[in-house]
């Protein structure tokens, strides 16, 4: 549909001639009105004659404008009646979105039919708001709004957040996954980002991932509590321990800040304050990289799914890092078997279809748990304080090198059922030196959805 144009005024107010130069005076006010744009936009071109009369008649010298007027505007209601025009609210031209839920800024930016436009409206500017112009003052020139999808989103958000582990050191890491997490999902969405650190943020790093998000960003120390060695360690054998996994090359043997890191991710990252309000958690960790669009929202597929952890890559363990692990998670079992849920995934940990927990050997299989979402009030349950408690007071954190992701893969496997275990096959994630990508080229290839290569997705390599 061709844009409209408004008719040419004289000084007076009557139409200009054909030709005839036009006065630079205000043009009336009836006539730089959005209503008959909406009227042409919303109508067939064979009424569009008849609102240009009714134009004119309305753009009369003012004497006549007022006999003209009662007649003009009954016909005009009529014709907005006919044309069924609902017309944006004035919070549609405010320019920013500064109250009301997501929806409601939606609706009000976009019109206040109660419901977005139409891919064909959108193709056709059908109804659309004029954009706010504005002046940029760095380079002169004016431009058009810029549109942050999230703002105009108007479905309801998950009780969630990310949250990232990292130091001051990891911050331009840090910012490139959050370049990658906003391009491919957040920009849509707009959840907010929690930072932990065992030290204090230092300014550059607060003002270098804020600049990355238009989200809520919150930042909090770790309490020395849940960042250090338990009084029940014995730090001399755990040092002796280290030098071992150093001399035989074990990755992060020799590393004490490894340890720490593990054991907090293990059992206290869903103990912090900044998290207490949280049902949902998205885990981000510094370098890392998103390959696909993610167009839907996982928490609220989670949600609707009923659905307690989700994953992405699946790894083998390094044994020599936890050879004492599988033996305790056992141990804890046969003192709690009601934990254990009867439609659990221990064949994702044991191979041997004829044997289970107590007479299984561990595959080494794990969820690589640098990506997770996952359900916070899983982990702040009953059975799994009490099997991080039994764990913790082994020692296996500092005397071997157990990780979170097995000990969170052992308790999703364990006390779930399994179908609350998904696999997030969509999400094509790259943590080096491993990336995930979909296989199925028509649903995410074809359409530009993802930029990766299946042939190099992890899992089709050799590796598992």
């Amino acid at each position: 549909m061709a844009a409209y144009v408004p008719l040419p005024t004289s000084a007076t107010g009557s139409p200009t001639p054909p030709n005839q130069p036009q006065s630079s005076q205000a043009p009336s006010s009836f006539r730089t009105s959005r209503l008959f744009a909406a009227l042409h936009a919303r109508t067939p071109a064979a009424m569009h004659p008849l609102i240009d009369q009714l134009e004119r008649l309305l753009s009369r010298p003012r004497i006549a404008r007022f006999v003209a007027f009662g007649a003009g505007a009954l016909v005009l209601l009529a014709l907005l009646g006919l044309a069924g025009v609902r017309f944006p609210s004035l919070a549609g031209y405010s320019g920013g979105w500064a109250s009301g839920s997501a929806g409601d800024r939606a609706r009000g930016k976009w019109g206040s039919s109660g419901g977005l436009h139409s891919w064909e409206d959108v193709k056709g500017n059908a109804g659309l708001a004029e954009p706010v112009l504005e002046v940029d003052t760095r380079t002169g020139y004016t431009m058009p709004p810029e549109v942050y999808p999230a703002a105009l989103n108007p479905f309801k958000r998950a009780n969630a957040a990310f949250v990232a582990l990292v130091r001051n050191s990891e911050r331009e890491a840090m910012r490139d996954s959050m370049r990658s997490v906003e391009a491919r999902f957040n920009k849509k969405f707009g959840y907010p980002w929690v930072f932990l650190n065992d030290e204090p943020f230092d300014e550059a790093f607060k003002l270098g991932v804020r600049k990355m998000t238009r989200s809520e960003v919150i930042f909090a120390q770790i309490p020395k509590k849940y960042w250090g060695y338990p009084s029940w360690i014995n730090q001399t054998h755990a040092a002796e321990e280290r030098q071992k996994m150093v001399d035989e090359g074990v990755i992060y043997g020799g590393s004490e800040s490894y340890r720490h890191m593990c054991r907090f991710n293990s059992g206290f990252f869903f103990e912090q304050e900044v998290l207490e309000k949280y049902k949902w958690y998205w885990r981000v960790e510094p370098g890392v990289e998103y390959f696909c669009d993610i167009d839907y929202d996982p928490f609220l597929f989670m949600e609707a799914n009923n659905k307690v952890y989700g994953f992405t890559i699946v790894l083998y363990e390094y044994l020599r890092t936890v050879e004492t692990l599988w033996d305790a998670t056992r141990e804890f079992a046969r003192l709690h078997p009601e934990y254990i849920d009867p439609n659990n995934a221990i064949h994702f940990l044991v191979d041997d279809k004829n044997k289970g927990l107590q007479d299984g050997d561990w595959n080494l299989c794990h969820f690589w748990s640098n990506f997770e979402i996952g359900s916070l009030d899983f982990w702040r349950s009953k059975e799994y304080r009490e099997y991080f408690k039994f764990l913790d007071e082994k020692g296996g954190f500092f005397y071997e090198r157990w990780g979170d992701a097995p000990v969170h893969s052992f308790a999703a496997a364990l006390f779930l059922p399994q179908e609350k275990i998904h696999n997030f096959y969509d999400i094509s994630y790259r943590h080096n030196p491993y990336q995930t990508c979909p296989q199925n080229r028509k649903l995410f290839h074809d359409n530009g959805k993802c930029e990766c290569y299946p042939e190099n997705s992890f899992d089709t390599d050799g590796f598992v």
